[in-house]
């Protein structure tokens, strides 16, 4: 066990290739044709003699860089002086109404002062966009993208304009000038020659439209509809569609330098999230992202995600809950599970098979990996220890099959039986509900602390989601904190997540084919704030009513004009922060 890796990291380094390969999470950021992994690092002072041992190095900001380490190398990487901590990238999963009707926009967009989010830099990192589209043109036709970085596209120095951006070496980037090109072809084959990026799912394209589209004849208006644009397409060729840890934090580090470049304030959206964590912001991309919204004139909304009500989390107290039962659905290829606790309470946890079969689960009071055996299920367990960033203590499993293709469905059961109690508290994570079977879950679940990470770090602004119709909660919305006694997670840093909700539900987005489709989701809710976010940060900076608008000050601004909701009676709350949008209110006097 190296205490400079995480514990996931640490597991996945003990496990071989071929049963790594069984999993959904511990192959991650590992690469088969060179053997090698993709590391986040934090470090101090620099890393340029890990380049001469065939190390390839990507400095980020802030002390944070993206290491390529060969696997023979990890072991001497880690034993630099500069490496302070080392984690491997996960899996993010992406997670009808006009969105310009609602959340008091009218009232600053049709009206005095006429907000259109002029002079502000309006980031989506997503799965690309649809660029020919008119949503994000101007009137003459031209683009409203700045900048376009594709990042599953094979770079190529023989073809012009097929290059990274300067400081990465993954993807393509294209111009403003090339954009425009492009929609000057005569057909749509030549243009996909200029510009070979396309929105293959459609996510990216709708989150963009709510968050910044407009049609010059009015027949559909987003948020911020004179923002300039800047798309990063995240992922890899052959995951899904899904990016990776590592390509949002490059995304993060390109928006920001973008921004700098064009010396233009910069509100950043993130619709996507995993359940993997403690949840309190300790990661380092939680980290990450609050080095990052201190950075210039930057706001970072993130997507609550929509884990509300999955079933996916359980928090108990052994003087309550001692045991807890979770349903596997039957043909689940595999599950993972976390177990997070207090350092300062020691438990006998057991896993019950739903044939009755009992194993023991931390065995070992020094930490580390160990295997086990429930009928035809085989469980790689990891138990770790406190990390210089986090006081959380995990127990991480992974459920892979024997000798068959899917684990034990039915009934698992997790007894939990107190040696030493000091808070007795206890939570229990399973994957995200993008990533298991709908009817894999917990029989009792808790429906707090469902936030998805990294809508977890401090500094962001947390968006949840609301049904506009009905003007209430909308239940799938990822919630926050769950009780004052909560010894890890948001509450312990004295958060309020989400910050406020936004409507969610059937919003009109434009599609990949041309059209428009209504959609729902944590993921269009965000778009609705961070294109609000870049009107105020329009009102405040570009006209000069407030120079220093941004950050902190956006969220403060935005909660003090939140809205109350039907049904709820305390604010702010775990459901939905301090309200609904509402940016006219959110407008100082």
């Amino acid at each position: 066990m190296n205490q400079k890796f995480e514990d996931i990291l640490n597991l996945a380094l003990e496990t071989s290739e071929e049963v790594r390969q069984q999993t959904d999470t511990l192959n991650v950021g590992f690469d088969e044709r060179t053997h090698s992994w993709e590391l986040i690092v934090k470090y101090h002072g620099n890393l340029e003699e890990l380049k001469s041992l065939g190390v390839k190095v990507e400095y980020l900001i802030a002390g944070y860089a993206i290491l390529t380490v060969p696997e023979t190398l990890i072991e001497q990487m880690v034993e630099l002086e500069q490496i302070e901590y080392v984690e491997k990238p996960k899996r993010y999963y992406y997670s009808a109404i006009s969105p310009a009707e609602g959340s008091c926009l009218p009232l600053v967009t049709m009206r005095d002062p006429f907000l259109s989010g002029k002079g502000i830099l309006l980031a989506v990192l997503d799965s690309g966009i649809a660029y020919q589209r008119r949503d994000f043109r101007k009137r003459n036709g031209d683009t409203r993208i700045r900048f376009l970085w594709d990042q599953t596209i094979a770079p190529d120095e023989n073809i012009p304009g097929r290059t990274p951006p300067e400081g990465f070496t993954m993807g393509a980037e294209f111009t403003e000038e090339q954009i425009n090109q492009a929609l000057q072809a005569a057909t749509e084959q030549e243009r996909f020659m200029l510009v070979p990026s396309i929105d293959v799912s459609g996510h990216g394209t709708a989150v963009a439209g709510i968050a910044a589209g407009y049609v010059q004849d009015g027949s559909y208006t987003g948020v911020a509809t004179e923002a300039d644009l800047l798309v990063v397409k995240l992922g890899l060729p052959g995951e899904a569609g899904f990016p990776r840890t590592t390509e949002i934090m490059r995304g993060i580090t390109y928006a920001l330098q973008k921004a700098n470049e064009l010396q233009m304030p910069l509100a950043i959206n993130l619709s996507f999230g995993n359940s993997y964590g403690s949840h309190d912001g300790s990661s380092l991309l939680e980290r990450f992202l609050d080095n990052a919204a201190e950075i210039g004139r930057t706001v970072i909304c993130v997507g609550s995600g929509n884990d509300g009500s999955s079933g996916g989390h359980f928090a108990g107290n052994v003087a309550q809950t001692r045991a807890v039962e979770l349903a596997v659905a039957e043909y689940e290829t595999n599950l993972n599970l976390q177990i997070w606790k207090n350092y300062n309470d020691i438990y006998n946890i057991r896993l019950r098979s739903p044939g009755g079969q009992e194993a023991e689960l931390t065995t070992s009071a020094n930490g580390g990996k160990y295997i086990l055996r429930l009928e035809q299920t085989e469980l790689l367990v990891y138990l770790g220890e406190p990390s210089p960033y986090s006081v959380a203590q995990e127990i991480y499993l992974d459920m892979i099959p024997v000798n068959g293709r899917y684990i034990n469905s039915g009934v698992w059961t997790i007894l939990v039986e107190p040696v030493r109690v000091v808070t007795g508290q206890y939570y229990l994570y399973l994957p995200t509900a993008a990533g298991r079977n709908s009817r894999t879950n917990f029989y009792r679940p808790t429906p707090q602390v469902t936030l998805t990470v990294p809508s977890t770090a401090a500094k962001v602004i947390t968006v949840g989601a609301y049904d506009s119709v009905y003007d209430n909660y909308a239940d799938f919305s990822g919630r926050g904190y769950a009780d004052a006694e909560r010894t890890i997670g948001v509450v312990t840093a004295g958060l309020v997540k989400p910050d406020l909700v936004a409507p969610g539900v059937d919003i009109l987005a434009p599609d990949v084919y041309g059209g428009y489709t209504p959609v729902t989701g944590t993921s269009f809710a965000t778009p609705i704030v961070t294109g609000s976010a870049a009107l105020l940060m329009e009102w405040g900076i570009v006209r000069g009513n407030d120079i220093f608008l941004y950050g902190e000050k956006v969220k403060a601004y935005l909660r003090a004009g939140a809205q109350p909701l039907r049904g709820e009676t305390e604010y702010p709350n775990d459901r939905v922060g301090f309200g609904k949008l509402c940016v006219s209110e959110s407008l100082p006097e």
